[in-house]
């Protein structure tokens, strides 16, 4: 019999694409090979909302278990706005008002938590991601002595609240993505450096070829392409705008942005942005290695699996350099660009299109980065060392 491990996150299914919870399944999914894997998760789909999409209950997918939560009530929007302005802005805050606004956020599950808290002494260890959420903020305190947190933490303002001192103290270990993200938390919480971790990140699978051809409206076009989440939080529309004036400053260019993933904010209507909406997973490899580059405007990233993703099918990011998870993908792997401005995006990009052998060389370098950091075998190895050593701490 293979030892159970779980993890615990806010959503999880195939129509939940990118972010932490794409890395949390493919995490999952993986770890099948060694260990009895199941996930506790919420019904909702999207996290905006939370409205209940799933139907609870358990089922089994890719050889994951999942049990899944009703969510109480779905997000609160106003009453959520509010207490945000109260407890992120610069005035005071009770405790009180942080708990409020944990559960203003969500998803609001505690059937969840109580049946986790209930059946913990059957996991050899319990993965908590990631730290911002309702489930991992208020579930990992509740006491769980095999907890391990997948932080995917990084400096933005509810990581100072005083509610996540007492998240990182009830960790038994971490599992970090980048040195970036480790440095961070451990100049925030200083009092965890002594708590066994890992450094894994993640691993990239090589799609299966042959991939599918490109759709017909990018045949023949030269263009840059984003995926994820369309959001203003994910920096899409200072994307949106850049790229526009870098257009209009130069008539002549043909280049097209594409933008792979689910939009929750207006895209403008530009014959020169493409929004292709979800498509498959190998359609994505197709039109990220068809692509110039790959364009990621987001400051708050604590790994990136799309940079990963472009460098695996040989193509350079540019991206925002006041990331520093980002800007160390760029430094490590001498395979993209970054900007902090307008004006560098521009110079960047001019640089990118006008330098035909730097550009190569750029390509081959993404595919020996991703290659010599982001195995999968390596990565579960450190998983498989550090779920040993928290249970022998335990005893």
């Amino acid at each position: 019999m293979k030892d159970k491990i779980a993890f615990v996150c806010q959503r999880y299914g195939l129509e939940v694409n990118g972010g932490s919870e794409l890395y949390c399944r493919q995490l999952a999914e993986k770890l099948v090979q060694n260990y009895q894997v199941e996930v506790y998760t919420t019904c909702a789909e999207d996290y905006i909302s939370w409205r209940n999409y799933y139907a609870p209950g358990d089922e089994t997918l890719n050889g994951v278990v999942i049990h899944r939560f009703s969510v109480t009530r779905p997000r609160r929007q106003k009453q959520f706005n509010r207490i945000s302005k109260k407890v992120l802005g610069s005035g005071g805050h009770s405790q009180k008002e942080e708990r409020e606004w944990l559960e203003e956020q969500g998803p609001l599950c505690n059937e969840l938590l109580e049946e986790l808290f209930k059946n913990k002494k059957n996991y050899k260890a319990i993965f908590f991601m990631t730290y911002l959420y309702y489930i991992t903020a208020i579930g990992l305190p509740m006491g769980f002595e095999n907890g391990i947190l997948i932080p995917t933490v990084h400096d933005e303002a509810p990581v100072y609240l005083s509610h996540y001192d007492k998240v990182f103290d009830s960790a038994r270990g971490f599992v970090w993505n980048t040195q970036s993200e480790k440095l961070f938390a451990l100049k925030r919480f200083s009092h965890i450096e002594q708590r066994p971790s890992i450094m894994a990140g993640i691993g990239v699978d090589i799609p299966q070829q042959p991939l599918p051809p490109l759709p017909q409206q990018l045949q023949d076009e030269e263009y840059l392409v984003y995926a994820g989440r369309i959001d203003e939080s994910k920096g899409c529309g200072e994307l949106f705008y850049c790229f526009q004036k870098y257009l209009e400053r130069r008539p002549s260019c043909k280049l097209k942005l594409v933008l792979l993933g689910k939009a929750v904010m207006p895209v403008p209507n530009n014959e020169n942005i493409i929004p292709l909406g979800f498509v498959s997973n190998e359609m994505k490899f197709a039109i990220m290695g068809g692509a110039k580059a790959l364009v990621l405007f987001s400051q708050f990233e604590s790994l990136s699996m799309v940079v990963l993703e472009s460098m695996t099918m040989g193509r350079p990011v540019l991206v925002n350099g006041r990331c520093e998870v980002l800007r160390e993908h760029c430094i490590n792997s001498n395979a993209g660009l970054y900007f902090e401005s307008e004006q560098e995006f521009e110079a960047v990009l001019d640089y990118l299109m006008e330098h035909d052998k730097v550009y190569e060389i750029m390509c081959q370098n993404a595919v020996e980065y991703v290659q010599q950091n982001y195995r999968w075998e390596t990565i579960l190895q450190r998983f498989q060392e550090l779920i040993d050593l928290v249970s022998k701490n335990q005893e």
